[in-house]
């Protein structure tokens, strides 16, 4: 992964997945959210998460933070051009399973950013998604 900052959508994967968010119509911009999150939690506990599908799951989870009470627009030239229409509420709690797996063990993200030397950083910026998303999912 080719990964030039600490943002949400600082890595080559994310930013094309915002690339994919903006070539989708409208109406199937939720479902490709949605569908980022559940490929990680769809994942077992004992499988290996490997670092390209965390990396689509924490840029989804941001952008649904970004429309919660307290949430940070997602502002970076990465990111999605189109603005995304009101999501699903439900997708709220969704986020935040998929932020814990992804943050958890035996999830490459975490281990790649500890070998950068930023895993403390890296975990309190998603420390932070995750206490939007659990906030707003009550």
């Amino acid at each position: 992964m080719g990964t030039w900052d600490i943002g949400h959508f600082d890595n080559d994967t994310a930013a094309d997945f915002g690339g994919h968010l903006d070539d989708a119509p409208s109406d199937k911009r939720e479902a490709l959210l949605r569908d980022a999150l559940t490929a990680v939690t769809g994942t077992g506990p004992a499988e290996y998460l490997d670092s390209d599908e965390g990396a689509v799951a924490v840029a989804a989870a941001a952008l649904i933070a970004a429309q919660c009470p307290g949430g940070e627009p997602v502002t970076t030239a990465y990111g999605p051009d189109e603005p995304l229409p009101p999501l699903a509420p439900e997708l709220r709690a969704l986020a935040v399973s998929a932020l814990d797996r992804v943050a958890g063990a035996r999830s490459e993200l975490p281990e790649l950013w500890a070998e950068a030397g930023a895993s403390e950083l890296w975990a309190a910026g998603i420390a932070r998604l995750r206490e939007v998303l659990a906030r707003a999912a009550g």
